[in-house]
């Protein structure tokens, strides 16, 4: 007799679909251990994100997450409940090492790198110097000296600056090489282009490829970066008049109410619509004795018969 073969349970969370490249999950070299995920303070918001390690640290890997409202994964006979699609990408330490570069420079002295790169809450910082030229990259956003063989480090906001302007620089070379359009006919929420445009500016490119670098550093770095490019910040869209909005009561809504009515009191401040000819002379009727238009539409009465 055969027998029907049962789905196995719904998979826990801690578990995703995610798309790398084989050099993430290939073979590691021997004693380097497999690639693993780490909680560690990302650059520009200061909270945690979340990042992978691979080849024994020698390289770490950026992980973005792509999402949609109700979507799961079937993975063989199971179902994933966790329905992102994670890209694993490889990233520049440096940018993970530069905030705490930054903060140990307010002290205003050199320091060794291993006293700089620390944090209680993400302890797995340290593990960002053991990352391929790592340590030598430092010298490109601080001043540098060497004293019995140990090297000292102090943030310096000159490299910095020149440091992530090349950055900038490279990025828009690869946005023209690739003819990636960055005018003002790029929706920004997708990315493609909706109208047909005019060959993009040098200004356009510099100001897109600024936008893709100021995601990996503080708010106040970018805008640092923006006046080092010698581009004027753009000034927000003015908002509509306040006089114009909208505006609610203050009370409370109950929730048996509908949601899309304003309440009472915005309504008795609306002026009284003005009475048509005929119901100014209807109005001035005497209805006394007269029967209301509803009775005439009331249901009959039987009679009963004699």
């Amino acid at each position: 007799m055969a027998t029907k073969k049962k789905r196995s349970p719904l998979r826990d969370a801690s578990g995703w679909v995610v798309v790398a490249a084989d050099s993430v999950v290939g073979a590691p070299e021997e004693g380097a251990g497999d690639p693993t995920f780490a909680r560690l303070r990302n650059p520009s918001s200061g909270g945690a994100s979340l990042y992978l390690f691979g080849g024994g640290d020698a390289q770490v890997y950026e992980v973005k997450a792509f999402a949609e409202d109700h979507r799961s994964w079937f993975v063989g006979e199971t179902v994933q409940r966790d329905g992102r699609l994670l890209f694993i990408t490889p990233m520049d330490p440096l940018y993970l090492l530069l905030p705490y570069i930054q903060e140990a420079g307010a002290e205003g002295k050199f320091q060794p790198a291993n006293q700089v790169v620390t944090d209680e809450d993400f302890p797995g910082c340290s593990r960002l110097l053991r990352c391929t030229c790592a340590l030598e990259s430092l010298r490109l956003v601080a001043d540098e000296k060497e004293v019995a063989n140990q090297r000292f480090y102090r943030y310096n906001q000159q490299k910095t600056l020149d440091w992530l302007k090349r950055k900038v620089e490279r990025t828009v070379s690869v946005l023209k090489r690739s003819d990636v359009s960055v005018g003002g006919g790029v929706k920004s929420a997708t990315y493609v282009r909706v109208k047909s445009e005019v060959d993009a500016s040098d200004e356009d490119y510099l100001r897109y490829a600024h936008g893709l670098v100021s995601e990996y550093v503080s708010e106040d770095l970018s805008k640092e970066l923006l006046r080092h490019l010698q581009l004027p910040e753009i000034s927000s869209p003015k908002e509509e008049p306040p006089s114009k909005k909208r505006k609610l009561s203050d009370k409370p809504v109950e929730a048996g109410e509908d949601y899309t009515k304003f309440n009472s009191a915005d309504f008795a401040r609306k002026p009284q619509k003005k009475m048509t000819v005929a119901q100014k002379s209807l109005a001035k009727v005497d209805k006394s004795g007269m029967r209301p238009m509803s009775a005439f539409f009331g249901p009959k009465v039987k009679q009963e018969k004699k």
